[in-house]
């Protein structure tokens, strides 16, 4: 039986990295709504209450009934969580002068607590709460104080539950899952492995072998088709399923027109190269007339979205025996397109169900899984590297990167200042001895079609259009900082497509980062 831990949402920004990080202790983890604790689940061997954007006084605040797992599984709450516990277990929750954001240093910790083991005295942790801690229920202690907040950690060796087992109970007001808490790592393994007891034995050698299995059962002789995007996550979907059903699949690679330059004929190359059956659709022409004169960001995205679904259908009608449709969905799209009051926050082409007219079951082999996962999976499989890396790419494409309305001269301009860039990025090889393009999460040029500037090519005035550079580090793109690319290399690549790219005369670099600013423009 495979083990997991049970994050509880809470709605904390933070919660999909409690999840990525238990994910990097090889430890299975699922991420559930905070009322959606499953009962009589024997797999579940510890409980983590993520953090919140309420305080447990608000009275929309979510709570949850502890006694389903206090006493029956090892517990950690993580600031609202903590907050929670000591709310609900007779402790006292306060707005106080003690508030603290931003970094803090644990004075006093108890480096004997099975929670801190391995801790340095005054580690650095990152706190952000508004309210406050003040009282500690009865049969806690502390375990970790800040020059501000005197209980910044605290536990309960023995809480009795429902069964009377007596496990124990964690409460920390600082958040270990991000970067900024120097040990939140050696925290968290020491919750999940030490206390929660995990075999580590989620690993991509080990999906990719039950994911076979399962998918062998699960579609036996069946026909399956996928839409191909050529990133990764739909590619290595392909490829995990090629291995599993060989002949059976077959993927539909459409190309809207808006694909960075040459990449339609260099994804199929790359597919047919990996054994494949791949069917190219080329309907650019639909998109553009559908698209034209349309400037609003959500319409491009509905019409590309919308005439999407018709042309692939189109072509998979075609495929009369099929009975199912694959799909590269990847588990922080499923997390992000419901929030935890089932409301939809992000519209993801790969969630939400499939066309009634096409009647195919739903085949996500990549459901439970993060990007960094993904690839992990894809070289276990052998893919090519540059795929893997591939940063990732808009579904609309560059439609997204151009301000205001498409036309095929506006991609051809962004095709050849975006290739320009990008190779650049390949090329540049900084003092690491590691490629630019490998130390960015995602980068992209974007034509500013809707801003004319004037500027002067020989003797002669120029009005014509910038094109801003983008390019951002990040580890999930829950948040970006912009990436800090080299002088040289930002006047090496502004100088080339000034020259070589008829149509613009100005070239900017955006130095947003998210929050406050996404990564794409529109």
């Amino acid at each position: 039986m495979q083990q997991k831990i049970i994050i509880l949402d809470f709605g904390s920004q933070t919660t999909q990295l409690i999840g990525r990080r238990v994910r990097e202790l090889d430890t299975f983890c699922e991420i559930l709504p905070y009322n959606k604790f499953p009962k009589d689940d024997p797999s579940v061997i510890g409980v983590i209450l993520s953090g919140s954007p309420y305080s447990v006084h608000d009275p929309e605040a979510f709570k949850v009934d502890l006694s389903q797992f206090v006493g029956r599984l090892p517990v950690l709450g993580i600031c609202y969580g903590a907050q929670f516990i000591s709310h609900t277990l007779g402790g006292k929750v306060e707005k106080t002068d003690s508030r603290e954001y931003g970094r803090a240093h644990l004075e006093m910790v108890d480096t004997t607590n099975p929670l801190f083991k391995g801790f340095d005295e005054h580690s650095q942790v990152w706190m952000s709460h508004g309210d406050t801690i003040t009282q500690i229920p009865d049969g806690f202690e502390v375990i970790g104080s800040t020059k501000d907040v005197q209980n910044a950690a605290f536990w309960a060796p023995s809480l009795q539950g429902k069964e009377g087992k007596g496990l124990p109970v964690f409460a920390v007001q600082f958040h270990p899952e991000v970067y900024h808490t120097i040990q939140g790592t050696q925290l968290l393994r020491n919750f999940v492995v030490d206390i929660c007891g995990s075999r580590q034995d989620w690993s991509a050698a080990a999906f990719v072998d039950t994911t076979v299995k399962e998918l062998k059962e699960q579609i036996g002789s069946d026909r399956v088709i996928l839409g191909l995007s050529g990133g990764v996550d739909s590619s290595v979907a392909a490829v995990l399923l090629n291995r599993a059903i060989g002949s059976q699949l077959t993927c539909i690679f459409v190309d809207h027109g808006m694909l960075r330059k040459n990449e339609f004929q260099q994804v199929m190359d790359d597919y047919q190269g990996l054994g494949l059956n791949v069917i190219g659709v080329d309907a650019s022409e639909k998109f553009f007339s559908d698209l034209a004169g349309v400037t609003d960001p959500e319409q491009k995205r509905k019409i590309i979205g919308r005439d999407f679904v018709e042309v692939f259908n189109a072509e998979a009608k075609k495929i009369t025996d099929a009975k199912w449709l694959a799909q590269g969905t990847i588990y922080p799209d499923r997390i992000e397109s419901l929030n935890i009051t089932g409301k939809v926050i992000k519209s993801h082409h790969n969630v939400g169900g499939l066309p009634k007219e096409m009647n195919l079951q739903l085949c996500e082999p990549l459901k439970w899984l993060f990007k960094d996962e993904v690839r992990r999976v894809g070289r276990q499989l052998g893919m090519p590297e540059h795929l893997i890396t591939r940063h990732p790419f808009p579904g609309p494409g560059l439609a997204v990167r151009i301000l205001g309305d498409i036309t095929p001269e506006k991609v051809r301009i962004l095709q050849n200042a975006d290739d320009i860039y990008i190779r650049g990025l390949r090329e540049y090889v900084d003092a690491d001895g590691e490629t630019l393009y490998n130390k960015v999460w995602q980068a992209g040029a974007v034509l500013l079609s809707t801003v004319r500037s004037v500027g002067v090519m020989g003797d002669e005035r120029t009005y014509e259009n910038p094109v801003a550079l983008r390019a951002v580090t990040s580890t999930d793109a829950m948040t970006a900082d912009w990436a800090h690319l080299p002088y040289d290399f930002l006047a090496k690549v502004s100088n080339e497509i000034i020259n070589k790219v008829r149509g613009v005369n100005r070239v900017c670099y955006d130095i947003s980062s998210k929050p406050p600013a996404t990564i794409e423009w529109e």
